[in-house]
C-alpha cells in the first residue's frame, strides 16, 4: 500500500457532539427564531438516518433537507416559492410574519416508521436535498432559505456556522452573530484515530484527506489536534466548489463534485504525486464508499468502511450492511485494526 486517504468526519474526528449537534440545534433555532415554532428534541439517530440516505455530504444540505421534512409535518401549509431579500434580517421578518398568519403552527410528531419510509422514497429519487424536494414535490421550499450569501438570505448556513464556529464566526466571516453567542460546538470534537496510529501509518505510506468540510474548518480541527503535518494532501469542499466554478465558466455545465463524486479522492491522490499508487480510502458513509468505487476507473484503490464511531450493536450491524452494500471491500471497527489491515 502506497497511499491511504481519509475522510474526516466520523473517521479521523468524532463529530457526534459537533456537526451532528449543530444540525439539530440549527433546526431548532430556525423553527423558533424564523417561524415561531417550538420543536421536540431531534436525536442523533434521526440525523444519522437522514445522512445514510446518501447525497448529504454537505451538512448545510442535510440541515435544509431535515427542515423540509419537519415542515411537511408541521401546521404550516405548503409554500413552494421563495422570495428575494436584501439582507438576513429582512428574510427573518418575512418568515415570522408569514408563519404567524397560520395560528397556532405546531409540529406533528411523526409516526414510528414515518422517517424510514420517507427516506426510502428519498433514496429512490436519488438521495440528497434534491431527493427530499422531489419527495415533497417542492411544496415547502418557500419556507427554507438555505442557498446564497450569508449576509442576504442563506439563513440555514448563517445559523449553522454561528453555532458550529461560536466565537470564531466573527473573525472568519467578519459578521456579527444574529442567532447564537455560545461556545462553538467544534470544541466538542474528539480525535478518533490517535496520533500513535497515524504516526505508525505514516512510516509505512503517504497519508491524505478527502473531506466535505470547508477548508477553514478542516484546518481548524487538524491544527487543534496537532495532526496537520501527518498528511501529504488535503482536499476539501473549497477545492470542489472552485473546480465546479471553473467547469461552469468554461463549459456552461453545472456539476456537483462533492462525494459520491470521486473528484476529491482523485485530487487528493494527485496532490501526493505518486505514479500509479496502490491506494485505500477510508470513510464512514455510503457516499464515501460510492466515491471510492467510482475512483476505481482511474485508480488501484480499496474502499474501507469505518464503523468505529457506532456504539450500539444493532446500529453497528446496520452500518456494516449499508457500507458493504455501497461497495466497501472491507470494514474496520477499531482504529488500531488499520495497521493490521494495511499490513
Amino acid at each position: 500500500m502506497d497511499l491511504l486517504i481519509f475522510d474526516m468526519d466520523g473517521v479521523l474526528i468524532d463529530v457526534s457532539g459537533s456537526y451532528r449537534k449543530t444540525v439539530a440545534q440549527s433546526i431548532h433555532i430556525y423553527f423558533k427564531e424564523c417561524l415561531g415554532i417550538k420543536l421536540k428534541t431531534i436525536s442523533n439517530e434521526d440525523i444519522s438516518l437522514f445522512k445514510a440516505a446518501g447525497g448529504f455530504n454537505n451538512d448545510w444540505d442535510l440541515t435544509s433537507g431535515f427542515l423540509l421534512y419537519l415542515l411537511s409535518l408541521s401546521g404550516l401549509p405548503p409554500c413552494p416559492k421563495r422570495a428575494k431579500f436584501a439582507d438576513v434580517k429582512e428574510a427573518i421578518s418575512f418568515l415570522k410574519i408569514k408563519s404567524s398568519e397560520f395560528s397556532p403552527p405546531a409540529t406533528k410528531p411523526p409516526q414510528k416508521n414515518h422517517l424510514p419510509d420517507f427516506l426510502k422514497k428519498v433514496k429512490d429519487l436519488g438521495g440528497g436535498l434534491k431527493g427530499v424536494r422531489l419527495t415533497l414535490k417542492n411544496l415547502w421550499d418557500g419556507w427554507v432559505y438555505g442557498s446564497g450569501d450569508l449576509e442576504r438570505e442563506n439563513l440555514v448556513k448563517r445559523i449553522f456556522q454561528e453555532v458550529y464556529l461560536g466565537e470564531k464566526f466573527t473573525s472568519h466571516y467578519h459578521l456579527q452573530p444574529l442567532f447564537y453567542r455560545g461556545n462553538g460546538l467544534y470544541l466538542r470534537e474528539k480525535l478518533l484515530i490517535g496520533r500513535d496510529v497515524l504516526s505508525s501509518l505514516r512510516k509505512k505510506m503517504k497519508l491524505g484527506i478527502a473531506s466535505g468540510r470547508p477548508r477553514f474548518e478542516a484546518e481548524l480541527a487538524l491544527k487543534r489536534f496537532r495532526i496537520f503535518d501527518y498528511f501529504n494532501s488535503l482536499v476539501t469542499l473549497d477545492e470542489c466548489e472552485q473546480e465546479e466554478a471553473r467547469i461552469s465558466r468554461s463549459t456552461g455545465k453545472r456539476i456537483k463534485l462533492s462525494k459520491p463524486h470521486p473528484y476529491s479522492i482523485l485530487r487528493a491522490v494527485e496532490e501526493v504525486g505518486l505514479s500509479d499508487p496502490k491506494c485505500a480510502y477510508i470513510g464512514d458513509t455510503v457516499d464515501d464508499m460510492r466515491a471510492a468505487k467510482a475512483a476505481r476507473k482511474k485508480l488501484d484503490i480499496l474502499a474501507v468502511g469505518f464503523v468505529g464511531f457506532v456504539s450500539s450493536h444493532a446500529k453497528r450491524k446496520e452500518a456494516k450492511e449499508s457500507l458493504l452494500h455501497a461497495g466497501a471491500d472491507l470494514l474496520v471497527e477499531n482504529p488500531k485494526d488499520l495497521l493490521r489491515v494495511i499490513n
